[in-house]
């Protein structure tokens, strides 16, 4: 789910239309993942909270909901806009990544993480939302931020994102800047 105007960060280099192309790209070949344009709608900043909050208005109070996030946004969870409802609109699916830890940083931040954790996926399809769940998925050590840093020095990026993808941004020139 690009967004059109991140409310954490500056306006990234890839226009929102790239960015949506990345992820058309990305998940082609994948049919359980969809791609969801309301956020590069807005012209405002997109605040998960509020777009879960309207996802779970469109698909009724009983469906199970998962938004997925890396652990090193779990850790920075309590820092969201309105963190606190994003569990009563979806539950968490967090992808494990290495060299972060499992703890936060406040005791009642690690109190709500604790109270919200389960190690049964089957959880997640029984309630609509409310869970947390860490996923048991190869850790790469990959971020957006690493694919940018190594392109911009023409480093090799082909274990780390599709073919297709990689494609894209080098047909675009995206994330190459002369020193």
């Amino acid at each position: 789910m690009p967004n059109n105007v991140p409310p954490h960060r500056p306006q990234p280099e890839a226009t929102s239309e790239q960015r949506k192309l990345m992820v058309e790209l990305a998940i082609a070949d994948k049919p359980l993942f969809v791609l969801d344009e309301r956020e590069l709608r807005r012209d405002t900043p997109s605040f998960t909270a509020d777009t879960l909050q309207q996802w779970r208005e469109e698909q009724g109070p009983d469906k199970p909901l998962a938004f997925i996030i890396g652990q090193d946004s779990l850790l920075t969870f309590p820092s969201w806009h309105r963190y606190e409802t994003i569990l009563d609109n979806a539950h968490l699916l967090v992808t494990r990544r290495p060299g972060y830890p499992l703890t936060m940083a406040q005791e009642e931040h690690q109190q709500w993480l604790d109270r919200h954790l389960t190690s049964n996926i089957e959880e997640l399809h029984n309630q609509p939302a409310g869970k947390i769940y860490l996923a048991e998925t190869p850790w790469f050590d990959v971020s957006a931020t690493l694919i940018r840093e190594r392109l911009q020095r023409d480093e090799s990026c082909e274990e780390m994102m599709p073919e297709a993808v990689l494609s894209y941004i080098m047909q675009q020139g995206l994330y190459h800047h002369s020193a």
